[in-house]
């Protein structure tokens, strides 16, 4: 996928590692960047454009409105912090409406634009793995990462690359509260479009995620060691 040239569209582009996509894409030559998010969004040179990713009729008019789209950056994401058995439903269904069905509706509204373009799904380690306290958001990454597989092969016949980014730790406002050591969002960003660049269908961009691949040809005991305790 060449990005110099490409008309994108990045979803939750108002902060994070959303406006950081919008900036290097302007950087390679995007011929044109819509930026999106809930509430209108303000970067220099690109088309700021309302979008609700868990409101069909959002996702209707901004296909409407941008039907020039050849890149799609399914990039809007929550975490609510949420266990499965215990924790808030409503914020386990709010999870997989913005993390899993976003993404699906968002391809399914654009896909016809797509032919010889591409998509990127952004996921995350918790893709593969998962821990207590943040089970709603890996179950709807884990299935997010399913989708990204399925649609791959579904648009196939069109000729869009349909890649997946994984990434751990990130420093973005999601993960502020958490004093850990994180990738830089723009070394994420970079991995990504480079990846996009080269056709690639996976892109790993850190450690801990290609540890977190890696440990799915293991017995569960390996990822989850606190099993052995019991």
């Amino acid at each position: 996928m060449q990005i110099a040239g490409a008309t994108a569209l990045v979803t939750g582009a108002g902060r994070g590692l959303g406006t950081h996509f919008v900036r290097a894409l302007l950087d390679r030559g995007a011929a044109k960047v819509y930026a999106t998010a809930r509430r209108p969004v303000e970067i220099d040179g690109t088309v700021s454009l309302p979008l609700d990713v868990t409101d069909p009729d959002s996702i209707a008019a901004a296909a409407a409105a941008a039907p020039d789209v050849n890149l799609l950056i399914n990039n809007a994401g929550i975490a609510a912090f949420t266990d499965l058995v215990t924790g808030d439903l409503a914020e386990i269904r709010r999870e997989m409406e913005t993390n899993f069905f976003g993404p699906l509706n968002m391809i399914r509204a654009f896909a016809p634009g797509l032919k010889n373009g591409a998509v990127l799904n952004v996921l995350s380690a918790l893709s593969w793995t998962t821990y207590p306290g943040s089970a709603g958001y890996a179950a709807s990454k884990s299935a997010a990462w399913s989708l990204t597989n399925a649609v791959r092969l579904e648009l196939l016949a069109q000729r869009t690359l349909v890649s997946g980014l994984v990434m751990a730790s990130t420093d973005t406002d999601m993960m502020a509260s958490f004093d850990i050591p994180k990738n830089d969002p723009a070394e994420v960003v970079r991995a990504a479009l480079d990846g996009l660049e080269a056709g690639e269908i996976e892109i790993i961009a850190d450690a801990d995620s290609a540890a977190a691949k890696a440990g799915l040809a293991e017995h569960p005991t390996v990822l989850y060691p606190a099993l052995l305790a019991e």
